[in-house]
């Protein structure tokens, strides 16, 4: 077997994308016939190879999806035998899906569908820390702490600590501190993310959401903000975009993970 396709195997395999099972069927396949595969559902072309090349399997984007499409795409991820996460599903829609898949969890705050593989042991491994300015962040929060989740990686909230009342960051920094990433979800101005940058050693992903008063134009502000922090550890990412902060903590902690093992 080349080299190359041994890595990226053994890369799936550490970072808990794929199972040993996965791993010996793969590994075992001849090279010629492991060409990237996806799967046509009608208006969905779904990738099955991202597993095999990225260490996750492909996130699903539920917004303007209709509950048929993404039961769809749901149900051949199920066959598959991978994790399922669908980002930006409505109550209505997440009331529909989890009545035609039972075992799947909705997260009515964070908008997110998380559906694991039946009789797969998900052990959690790494540390990170998602922090937010107010509780009016929550949902950007949640959705970054469900894709921790869905991707293996230990994650906490911990809510309302901006700038405003200082002291309530302080109260909470042992819980920050020695983390493998820190999220940090702010509106308004969005200083938080250089406060905590300040008092960490790892690296800290920015996530700007919109919430503020006509000035934050949608979340502008908040971004511009993060992206002149004067905390080199500081990283952003798109506003409201709490899967991606997620994801980005999630490599981190999960590559820290494999350092330390």
């Amino acid at each position: 077997m080349e080299s190359s396709i041994l890595e990226k195997l053994a890369g799936g395999l550490l970072t808990g994308g794929m199972t040993s099972g996965d791993f010996i069927s793969l590994a075992e396949e001849p090279t010629a016939s492991r060409t990237p595969s996806t799967a046509e559902l009608g208006e969905v072309t779904l990738d099955l190879d991202r597993r095999r090349r990225c260490g996750f399997p492909e996130v699903i984007f539920g917004e303007g999806k209709t509950v048929a499409t993404l039961a769809k795409i749901m149900e051949r991820m199920r066959e598959e035998k991978v994790r399922v996460l669908v980002t930006r599903v409505s109550l209505e829609k997440g009331q529909e899906l989890v009545s035609l898949f039972p075992a799947a969890v909705y997260n009515e705050v964070g908008r997110t569908l998380r559906l694991e593989v039946a009789g797969e042991q998900t052990s959690l491994t790494g540390k990170v820390a998602v922090v937010t300015a107010g509780t009016s962040d929550l949902p950007v929060a949640e959705e970054a702490r469900e894709t921790l989740n869905w991707m293996g990686v230990s994650a906490d909230i911990i809510a309302d600590v901006g700038v405003a009342g200082p002291q309530r960051l302080s109260a909470r920094l042992d819980d920050i501190r020695g983390c493998d990433a820190v999220v940090v979800v702010a509106g308004m101005e969005a200083a938080l993310a250089s406060v905590v940058g300040g008092h960490v050693d790892c690296p800290v992903i920015a996530v700007p959401t919109s919430i503020g008063y006509g000035a934050s134009f949608g979340g502008i502000a908040a971004l511009l903000g993060m992206l002149n922090s004067c905390a080199a550890n500081v990283t952003v990412v798109n506003i409201d975009a709490g899967f991606k902060g997620g994801y980005v903590a999630g490599l981190i902690a999960r590559g820290q993970h494999r350092g330390r093992s």
